[in-house]
């Protein structure tokens, strides 16, 4: 037997919820000071698949955003350096595009179908790793990484699991 709108209702506690039919949009438009930027346009797979090399590749821009907000907690105080962020990350992805697009989906296709963990996609990110420093000449470091020890991507036979210890 279906279950009726009303016998659903009855099911869930708490108040109903409702969404939207049409999407949000702000009434109120960014200052004529602020430039206009478009969303970077891809999901959280993509970002993370790119997030590495994003970071190297828009450091200067990362770092005077990250002081700005340092100097005030006003959202609107930094939005110049955020759009000049978003920028940058746009020209990565593009160019990540353009060059290794077979290997970038490949890897956030994985990346999507493994709960966004790293460890379960490293065939797929040893292939985009080599094609990003090939042709566009970047290089990755994982913040955090024990120093003068080799990152996991330079591991010949790395040790990796389901389970990390």
């Amino acid at each position: 037997m279906p279950v009726t709108e009303a016998r659903r209702a009855s099911l869930i506690p708490g108040p109903r919820r409702q969404f939207p039919a049409k999407d949000y949009i702000d009434p109120a438009p960014l200052p004529k000071s602020i430039p206009h930027v478009d969303e970077i346009g891809v999901t959280s797979a993509p970002l993370k698949t790119a997030s590495f090399f994003i970071g190297e590749h828009c450091k200067d821009y990362n770092e005077d955003f990250m002081l700005c907000k340092a100097e005030s907690r006003d959202p609107e105080h930094c939005l110049k350096e955020g759009r000049k962020v978003t920028r940058c990350a746009q020209d990565l992805i593009t160019k990540v595009r353009t060059t290794c697009l077979k290997e970038f989906d490949a890897h956030w296709e994985c990346l999507e179908r493994n709960n966004q963990e790293f460890f379960l996609c490293r065939k797929p990110e040893t292939a985009f790793n080599s094609c990003i420093f090939e042709k566009l000449k970047l290089s990755k470091t994982i913040p955090g990484s024990p120093a003068g020890k080799p990152q996991i991507h330079e591991k010949s036979w790395p040790i990796y699991g389901a389970i990390q210890k």
